[in-house]
């Protein structure tokens, strides 16, 4: 009876020869490197916390990392501070504070918790409204798509929040308050118009001092969506998590600060199956099984998902997952943050 043979990594993941010639002495995994864009090697995430986890060692300079566990909420705070252009390029997110709060109780009804960790929310808006003076004008923007349960957070949130600047241009609200006006701007799909074209329009009659958008956003771990929650005062990028990239949302491009609030409903399929390979590398290798491990284990952080990627999308597409209950997971995600926004502007 012969041996069962399991598959090499040149047989699992076949190097394409290049049309010119190339040195002859190159390694595999450097023709790897030299075919595939890094770009697409990339497992992308939106969140700060995940693309700082997927840094080699050492490879963590000029990103500073801090954590903790509020008190009154439970829930774990991560704030990822981006510091120069060093780290910007090691984590590939704009020089700026991210704070991710992340607690498995946002995804499961219980009104106490989610008072708690509401008002944990809104003490970190706080804090990034503070490194911006003392804005009392705020633009209110819920990106995404209504008609799509996944992409529909940032509408449903705006549509609860306590809008007041109609009230103090009419001194029916005392003036020395919050003014707060909101937009809901829709897709390009809907209104043939790029989301900061719209915005540069009503920041130019409005005047508001600070604009905060609430988007949906794509996360690297299906362990978070649903569960966390990313500040960050660097702006964003409407529908960079699914690669439908739109002009940005910055500072740079709107002439006032911008700060983001997301919630990660999507991860890529791809992601999925590397985390599939990935457990099962470990599962062959703890099992004694070695070319099927080895081959696999050989191979780099995004060589393995440019690998999983290769395998899938030419059948799938570029597909991305999200959980069979997310609508109940973005009302109770909206409801959060819809009250710690609220509670910030009382």
């Amino acid at each position: 009876m012969n041996e069962e043979r399991y598959p090499t990594k040149e047989e699992l993941y076949p190097i394409k020869k290049k049309p010119h010639g190339g040195s002859g002495g190159a390694s595999g995994k450097d023709q790897v490197l030299d075919q595939v864009n890094e770009e697409e090697m990339q497992i992308h995430t939106d969140l700060a916390l995940e693309a700082r986890e997927s840094c080699g060692e050492g490879q963590e300079a000029g990103v500073r990392i801090e954590e903790s566990v509020h008190e009154a909420s439970g829930v774990k705070v991560t704030w990822v501070e981006v510091l120069d252009e060093e780290g910007q390029r090691a984590i590939g997110k704009p020089q700026g504070s991210y704070i991710t709060l992340e607690a498995e109780a946002m995804a499961v009804y219980d009104e106490g918790r989610h008072r708690e960790i509401a008002k944990a929310l809104a003490e970190y808006v706080r804090k990034l409204l503070g490194g911006f003076g003392s804005p009392r004008s705020v633009l209110m923007v819920g990106l995404g798509n209504q008609e799509v349960t996944s992409d529909s957070l940032g509408p449903r949130v705006v549509n609860h929040l306590r809008i007041t600047r109609h009230l103090s241009l009419t001194g029916e609200e005392e003036k020395d308050g919050f003014r707060i006006s909101g937009i809901v701007p829709g897709v390009m799909a809907q209104t043939g118009m790029e989301t900061a074209e719209i915005l540069r329009g009503i920041v130019e009659e409005t005047k508001p001092d600070v604009l905060l958008v609430v988007d949906a956003l794509a996360a690297r771990s299906v362990s978070r969506l649903g569960t966390t929650i990313q500040l960050s005062n660097t702006g964003i990028s409407p529908g960079s998590g699914v690669g439908n990239h739109r002009h940005s949302l910055t500072e740079d491009s709107l002439g006032i600060p911008v700060i983001a609030v997301g919630v990660p409903t999507v991860v890529a399929a791809a992601a999925i199956v590397y985390d599939t390979v990935d457990a099962l590398a470990e599962l062959l290798e703890a099992a004694g099984s070695g070319n099927a491990a080895e081959a696999v284990d050989g191979m780099s952080l995004p060589e393995r998902y440019q690998m999983v990627r290769e395998l899938i999308e030419p059948r799938l597409g570029p597909m991305y997952v999200t959980p069979g209950n997310i609508d109940e997971r973005v009302k109770l995600l909206s409801d959060i943050i819809s009250e710690g926004l609220n509670l910030v502007f009382a």
